[in-house]
């Protein structure tokens, strides 16, 4: 995600600027950054505030859960220049994205204590969640951190699990299972925002153009589980406008062979011009319906024209959920 409010983004540990040293972290993986995991930013940067120290982010890349199951690559709801954006907005300095190999996860807790938070990080105060583990074979609890700050001289706030208004825990897996049925509501409610992806706008085969509907293109990563079909969209260009339109995920079954890579195809309502190589964002508003094949090109024009109407009439109602809503899904960039 490009002309946002961006985290500032150190990819090693032992890059991190001398000037945003001594602050408060807050650390785990954060895949989402939904209500849950915001939870636990928010008294990061409130104990940032309060001690008139810098607010950053430590994180992992790639996923470990990539690296132990390199055959079931995880579903990422926030690839890591999207989490940059996201903690950027919420009010955080810096994001440190630290190699993360099994090479890594084979130290000691200690050795991550003393070399990752206290010598490249000199951190004041430490934000995590109740069950962070850490160091080889997790032997790094909340208990032994919290040992180690007092050993070490920074202080340490463990956040309860954070619980929606069903007393259901907020967690990663309940987006992406609401996000694979469509359910986008429901997903936009555990995250306090409206999910986005965002990638690098591709050629395609330039069909939408000769119906009358030109699209902008997106290759999705593989192992991406949202719910083929159509839907409302915002889409917004790097350091440009929000545009209001109307998108479709899937393998296109009219028009393409069957084993089509998955494509979000998105057409922009009152637009003219060239995005192509462009690394833009589209936030999904709505799930309209599922993917169809039609008998030929005649009545998927048809169709495209009922969805475009219900599109418009969808995001012509939309209001922000929440300021980081606003600020991913509203806001223009200048």
């Amino acid at each position: 995600m490009t002309g946002q409010a961006m985290a500032r983004r150190f990819h090693d540990v032992r890059a991190f600027a001398d000037g945003l040293k001594g602050g408060v972290v807050a650390i785990g993986n954060f895949d989402g950054v939904h209500r849950g995991h915001q939870a636990v930013l928010a008294q990061a940067i409130d104990a940032a505030r309060q001690a008139g120290v810098s607010a950053s982010v430590l994180t992992f890349e790639p996923h470990p859960r990539t690296v132990f199951r390199p055959d079931q690559p995880v579903f990422r709801l926030t690839p890591a220049p999207m989490k940059a954006a996201l903690l950027g907005h919420l009010g955080f300095d810096a994001v440190v994205e630290h190699p993360f190999d099994k090479t890594f996860s084979a130290q000691s807790a200690e050795t991550f204590v003393a070399d990752i938070l206290c010598d490249c990080l000199g951190v004041h105060h430490v934000v995590t969640g109740f069950d962070f583990h850490f160091g080889k074979g997790r032997e790094g609890n909340p208990e032994f951190l919290t040992r180690s700050g007092e050993r070490h001289g920074f202080g340490v706030t463990l956040v309860d699990a954070f619980r929606d208004e069903n007393a259901q825990v907020v967690s990663s897996s309940r987006v992406r299972e609401a996000l694979a049925e469509g359910s986008l509501g429901e997903a936009a409610a555990l995250l306090g925002y409206r999910f986005a992806v965002s990638s690098k706008i591709l050629h395609g085969q330039k069909l939408g153009r000769t119906l009358g509907y030109p699209t902008a293109n997106m290759a999705l990563p593989p192992e991406t589980e949202l719910k083929p079909g159509i839907y409302a969209v915002r889409f917004r260009r790097p350091y440009g406008v929000v545009y209001d339109g109307v998108a479709s995920f899937g393998r296109r079954p009219t028009v393409a062979e069957d084993g089509a890579a998955l494509l979000l195809e998105t057409y922009l309502f009152d637009f003219s011009g060239d995005l192509y190589g462009e690394t833009c964002t589209v936030s999904l508003v709505s799930y309209l319906r599922g993917e169809e094949k039609f008998d030929g090109l005649d009545p998927l024009v048809a169709q495209m024209r009922i969805d475009e109407a219900e599109a418009r009439a969808v995001l012509a109602q939309i209001k922000p959920l929440s300021p980081l809503d606003a600020a991913m899904t509203f806001e223009t960039v200048t």
